[in-house]
């Protein structure tokens, strides 16, 4: 049974999409059928996996508006079991249609639900909001794993995240599950970025995935070259911590 995993926080720039993709590519490189899903406006992760975005004539929007089916709308990449849904700049359009729309938080849970058994795991990657996008994505999913990036405001923005997915699991998904909190940008060297590490390991404990995602030059460099960090240098520090990450989903999931 397929497992659907949104990777969520309303913060932009903490590494939802650079999880997204390379967490995707990493579970694909270890043996698991992946459909990645690009639910993000700016369609970062479509072009970081290396598809034109202007090129993208069926996507999520596509998807959400029920005008085409997700099997139509699924690209393979060149990367081993790994598919994509991408996303287009239309998407931007998409929460006002919506609006008037019966059941309209429902719209990708409907879409995804003749392939849910065709994968090992289908990835969202949300757009940094909390408006309908990420709230069909909520509904959608079975999990959400919330980046937060080893910075000063890291904490800031993620009480009100967690009550959206309390609000969610009340009104629309009561199955859905925190898959883990994930630190990302980590830099050993900084004081702060251990004094973060610390406040969330100590705050929430268990919920706190044991792989921490390094600050890596390499990372950085992979999505202008339309690649995963797996693809354009797996023997990186990124690739590494990627792949760990796989791993350790891969064994809270057997």
């Amino acid at each position: 049974m397929g497992k659907i995993i949104a990777i969520a926080n309303q913060k932009g720039g903490v590494g939802k999409t650079t999880t997204s993709v390379n967490l995707a590519a990493s579970l694909g490189v270890l043996e698991k059928k992946v459909l990645l899903i690009d639910a993000d406006p700016q369609a970062n992760a479509t072009s970081g996996i290396g598809i034109d975005v202007e090129t993208v004539e069926i996507g999520t929007y596509q998807l959400l508006e029920h005008s085409n089916s997700a099997r139509e709308a699924i690209i393979k990449t060149e990367t081993p079991n790994l598919d994509i849904i991408p996303a287009h700049i239309d998407l931007v359009a998409i929460e006002i249609e919506l609006v008037d729309k019966d059941q309209r938080e429902y719209m990708l849970k409907k879409a995804l639900a003749d392939i849910k058994e065709d994968y090992d795991y289908i990835l969202i990657d949300c757009a940094p909001s909390l408006g309908l996008l990420t709230l069909n994505a909520l509904t959608a999913a079975d999990a959400v794993i919330i980046p937060i990036q080893c910075e000063y405001f890291a904490l800031e923005g993620l009480g009100k995240l967690l009550n959206t997915i309390k609000s969610v699991q009340k009104i629309h998904n009561e199955a859905l599950d925190i898959e883990g909190l994930l630190l990302t940008m980590y830099d050993s060297r900084l004081r702060l970025s251990n004094q973060v590490v610390d406040e969330v390991q100590k705050h929430f404990n268990n919920m706190v995935f044991q792989t921490i995602i390094q600050r890596n030059v390499r990372l950085s460099e992979a999505p202008s070259y339309g690649e995963s960090i797996i693809n354009y240098d797996a023997s990186s520090k990124g690739a590494s911590n990627y792949l760990s990450l796989a791993k350790e989903i891969i064994n809270k999931n057997s």
